[in-house]
């Protein structure tokens, strides 16, 4: 599982969806919102936690295709498929591996990005952590719609179109915890949901993507 695992990150690095594609897609959505919106910091400071979540996520579409597609391209997917590993614990690793290179690296530039939105110097931490909480879940999703599209040829904008749904619960509570901390109501209810969500996303995800790969690979 963790030559798999390691086999991934390096795939990942070198086909370009990992640290770098991400962040600079996270970085120009930051960038751009005060050309959009105007330079005013309060209402920057308003729409921030809103902003990076946003930005987070459509960071982490970015490289959601790569997931399954550059084993399905050599024959490495139906390798893995008649192997000992279950399909499950394949999802898993590769869930694992594109967190690690695309949804780590959001959450450890987050509060950087969100000086840059004058994001309130409260919100810095528990931005981290809802991301810490939140995108786990985008991974997991992810694995899911990729192993649905893996083998159709474009099939980046039918992934999206499917995943996006999914996405928008951990969106709305990840958002809200950073939004209720800066307005000095209780977040911890927001919080335990996004947390419940990225629990149901790891218990429940891994089966239905080998379910999908299992009948894409008939």
């Amino acid at each position: 599982m963790w030559a798999l695992f390691l086999r991934d990150l390096r795939l990942a690095i070198r086909a370009g969806g990992g640290f770098g594609l991400g962040l600079a897609f996270f970085l120009i959505v930051t960038t751009l919102v005060p050309f959009g919106v105007g330079p005013e910091g309060g209402v920057l400071a308003v729409i921030a936690p809103g902003i990076l979540w946003v930005g987070a996520l459509l960071a982490c579409l970015l490289s959601l295709d790569r997931i399954f597609a550059l084993d399905h391209e050599d024959g490495s997917l139906e390798l893995l498929a008649t192997s000992p590993l279950p399909l499950e614990a394949v999802a898993v690793m590769k869930a694992l591996a594109h967190w690690i290179t695309t949804g780590l690296p959001l959450i450890l530039a987050a509060p950087l990005f969100g000086v840059l939105l004058h994001l309130p110097w409260p919100g810095h931490l528990w931005l981290v952590v809802s991301l810490a909480v939140g995108t786990p879940a985008l991974s997991v999703l992810g694995t899911f719609g990729a192993a649905i599209t893996v083998g159709l040829k474009r099939g980046g904008l039918l992934l999206s179109l499917l995943v996006l749904p999914l996405y928008i619960p951990t969106l709305i509570f990840g958002a809200e915890v950073v939004r209720r901390v800066l307005a000095g109501t209780d977040h911890m209810v927001a919080l335990a949901l996004e947390a419940g969500i990225t629990l149901g996303a790891l218990a429940l995800v891994p089966f239905a993507a080998a379910a999908a790969l299992r009948v894409n690979l008939r």
